[in-house]
C-alpha cells in the first residue's frame, strides 16, 4: 500500500501580503485622520507588526502619508 502524500503548498506570495498590509494601513490611517507623518508611521507600525523590512515600511508610510495628509 502506498502512503498518501499531498503536494507541498507553495509559500504565499510576499508581494500580495505587502499589498494587503499597505491597503489595511491606508484604510486605518484614513479612518483616524492623522495630522503628522509620525502618526501615520504609528498606524503603519501597528498594522505591519514586523512583517516587512525597514525599506518597505518607510515606503508604505510615505505613500499613505501622501494620501492622508493633504
Amino acid at each position: 500500500m502506498h502512503a498518501h502524500r499531498t503536494p507541498a503548498v507553495p509559500p504565499a506570495d510576499d508581494s500580495h501580503r505587502v499589498r494587503y498590509l499597505h491597503l489595511v494601513a491606508a484604510a486605518r490611517a484614513a479612518a483616524l485622520r492623522p495630522t503628522s507623518e509620525q502618526q501615520v508611521a504609528d498606524v503603519v507600525r501597528v498594522t505591519v507588526d514586523d512583517e516587512v523590512d525597514t525599506t518597505t515600511f518607510r515606503a508604505i508610510v510615505t505613500d499613505v502619508s501622501r494620501d492622508v495628509l493633504r
